[in-house]
C-alpha cells in the first residue's frame, strides 16, 4: 500500500513505539491521528513532530478501553481527512508483578490490563474496520509482545493479554479479508522510557545488557526498529495476513 495521502490512526502514539510509527507514517506522506489517554504534553509534542514533516496531523484524546470514545476517534479521523486506511494498535498498559507472586496479581490488575490490551484492541479494530472498508481497504497492525509467545515479562496478566492479541489477530484476519489485512508484531525487550520506569534504572540496564549479550544481532529493539517492521507490514506484504512477526534481535534462537 502506498500510504501517501492515506489516513492512519496510531493508538498510544504520544511516546515510544507509537510516536516512532506515527512519525514514519508522516514522513511517507500519510495523514496521522496521534492518540493518547493521559500523556497530553508528550502527545502535543508528537503532533508537532508529525506536522513538521509536512504531513497533516490530528490529536485525539481517547481511552481505547471505552468503546464510545474509540468510535468517536474514528469518526473524527474520517471527518478530518475523508477516510481511514491504516490502524496501528499500540496502546497498552501493565502492572509489574513477578510471575511467581500469584497473590500479588490482583483482580483489578487483570481488569486494567485486559481492558486496554485486549478489549481496546478489539474496539479499535471493530470501529476502524468499518471506516477502512468504506475507504476501499487497508491494513491493521497490532502490537503484541514476545511475552505473548514465551509467557514471561512484566506480569502474567500482561503476557496473557498479549497472547490474546495474537489470537485475535488471526480471527480478525479471517473475517476482515479480503479488504483488510491484519497482522501482528511481537517485540522483545524495547529500549523505551516506559520499560525503564517500570523496571527501574538498575534492573533496566542489567536486563538490556543481558539481552544484548545473548542476542545474535547484539542489540535490543528500539521504537524505530519496531516501527520499521510495522511499516513493512503496512506498505508491503500484500499477501500476508493473520501473521505474528517476532522482532528481538534473534534472542529467541539463543
Amino acid at each position: 500500500m502506498d500510504v501517501r495521502g492515506k489516513t492512519a490512526i496510531v493508538t498510544g502514539s504520544a511516546v515510544g513505539v507509537g510516536r516512532a510509527t506515527a512519525l514514519d507514517l508522516a514522513r511517507r506522506g500519510a495523514n496521522v491521528v496521534v492518540n493518547y489517554s493521559r500523556s497530553g504534553d508528550d502527545a502535543r509534542e508528537a503532533l508537532r513532530l508529525v506536522e513538521e514533516t509536512g504531513a497533516r496531523g490530528l490529536l485525539v484524546k481517547c481511552d481505547v478501553s471505552k468503546d464510545d470514545e474509540v468510535q468517536a476517534m474514528v469518526r473524527q479521523a474520517v471527518d478530518a481527512f475523508g477516510g481511514l486506511h491504516v490502524l496501528v494498535n499500540n496502546a497498552a498498559t501493565t502492572h509489574f508483578v513477578a510471575f511467581e507472586d500469584l497473590d500479588g496479581m490482583k483482580e483489578e490488575y487483570w481488569d486494567d490490563i485486559y481492558a486496554v490490551n485486549v478489549k481496546g484492541v478489539f474496539f479499535c479494530c471493530r470501529a476502524a474496520s468499518k471506516a477502512i472498508r468504506a475507504s476501499g481497504g487497508g491494513a491493521i497492525v497490532n502490537i503484541a509482545s514476545v511475552a505473548g509467545l514465551r509467557a514471561f515479562g512484566s506480569s502474567m496478566a500482561y503476557a496473557a493479554s498479549k497472547a490474546a492479541v495474537i489470537n485475535m489477530t488471526m480471527g480478525l484476519a479471517r473475517v476482515l479479508g479480503p479488504e483488510i489485512r491484519v497482522n501482528c508484531v511481537a517485540p522483545g525487550f524495547i529500549d523505551t522510557r516506559w520499560l525503564r520506569r517500570g523496571l527501574g534504572e538498575q534492573a533496566f540496564e542489567a536486563g538490556k545488557a543481558q539481552q544484548e549479550r545473548r542476542a545474535p544481532l547484539r542489540a535490543v529493539c528500539t521504537p524505530e526498529t519496531v516501527s520499521q517492521l510495522v511499516l513493512s507490514l503496512v506498505e508491503g506484504a500484500d499477501l500476508v495476513t493473520g501473521q505474528t512477526v517476532l522482532i528481538d534481535g534473534g534472542i529467541s534462537l539463543a
